[in-house]
């Protein structure tokens, strides 16, 4: 009712302009004349009429928007909220730019959560972007943030993952015609430092390690979830090493490596990490922050694509809080001549 009685008051000026310009038109003896001067006047007040209506509505439509995109940028905040800057002994910082102008949605996906299996981050990218991708990031996210502490081991996180993103298809979707799928990156840091990753299509993420920055790859990812449905068999983690103490963990969505500048040519984020790691230790926040800033300067602007960055940094000489001694036997560990090679 509220809603309705506002819409009926924003029709009055519209309404009285309207009014004032049919009474000039049939009340004012000017209007009745057919000579060049009075058409003329008659012209312009009907055009400055038209124009004032044209306003109003521009100005009522940008208002709707400007309320729909907070609402939109209030629900992606509850929804993607900012990490601690401290979980289990890790420094983290995180960002998101959005493909919208204007407005800070997007359907890029992360978390960081410490669980007694070890810290455990998400990393992902639904396909599209904007208000239509917030319903996916949710049942993605919401399921991760109670998976990651239920599951022993990231196979039973990313088996969960997949049943919701199912279940949030059928469900939107329900002629099956769906064509959506996401890209997520599963990891693992022990509380000794251990690394453990399950890829679904997402970028391999860099290690920043003294003064170099290297690409960690791990094999042949798995296809994003929903486009293809996970195989029966068991889904062992693999290792990409340790996260010693100062290292860096840099996390992304491929809308970073992807980004253009005005002449077509892509981000070099390799170049921008290694400059990152040679300009000494750094806290996470310090290089999201030099990371971030080289991609605005890049792109000046809005970029074609969501982007998301996270980083994880060791910044203690003692082991990882927030995990426990996991069990074993639920992951296979890359042996330290496994071929891990910075790309």
């Amino acid at each position: 009712m509220i809603r309705v009685r506002g819409r009926v008051r924003g029709l009055g000026a519209p309404a009285a302009w309207g009014a004032a310009a049919v009474t000039y038109k049939l009340a004012c003896p000017l209007a009745q004349q057919t000579d060049l001067p009075a058409r003329l006047l008659t012209s312009a007040v009907f055009f400055a009429v038209g124009t004032g209506l044209i306003l109003h509505a521009r100005r009522s439509l940008m208002r709707e928007l400007r309320q729909l995109r907070r609402v939109a940028g209030a629900a992606q905040h509850a929804l993607l909220r900012p990490p601690p800057s401290r979980v289990g002994g890790l420094d983290v910082a995180a960002a998101q730019l959005s493909a919208e102008r204007g407005a800070a949605i997007g359907g890029d996906l992360y978390e960081v959560v410490a669980t007694e299996y070890g810290v455990r981050a998400v990393m992902g990218d639904v396909r599209g972007h904007g208000i239509g991708a917030l319903g996916t990031v949710a049942a993605v996210l919401g399921c991760f943030r109670e998976a990651a502490h239920d599951e022993k081991d990231l196979g039973g996180v990313l088996r969960r993952l997949e049943r919701a993103l199912d279940r949030h298809l059928r469900h939107e979707h329900p002629a099956g015609d769906a064509e959506e799928f996401v890209t997520l990156l599963l990891v693992e840091i022990r509380a000794d430092g251990e690394l453990l990753a399950l890829n679904c299509g997402h970028p391999w993420p860099y290690r920043l390690s003294g003064t170099e920055a290297a690409q960690l790859t791990a094999g042949d990812p798995w296809p994003p979830l929903g486009l293809f449905p996970l195989p029966d068999s068991d889904l062992p983690a693999v290792g990409l090493g340790s996260l010693r103490p100062g290292d860096g963990l840099f996390l992304y969505t491929d809308g970073a490596q992807d980004a253009r500048d005005g002449q077509g040519r892509f981000f070099p984020l390799p170049d921008v990490l290694e400059r990152a790691a040679r300009d000494g230790p750094a806290s996470s926040r310090e290089v999201l922050t030099r990371v971030a800033t080289a991609l605005r300067h890049h792109i000046r602007g809005a970029p074609a694509d969501d982007i998301a960055l996270l980083v994880l940094t060791n910044g203690r000489s003692t082991p990882l809080k927030g995990g426990g001694n996991r069990p074993s036997g639920h992951s296979t560990h890359a042996p330290d001549d496994s071929p891990l090679a910075p790309r």
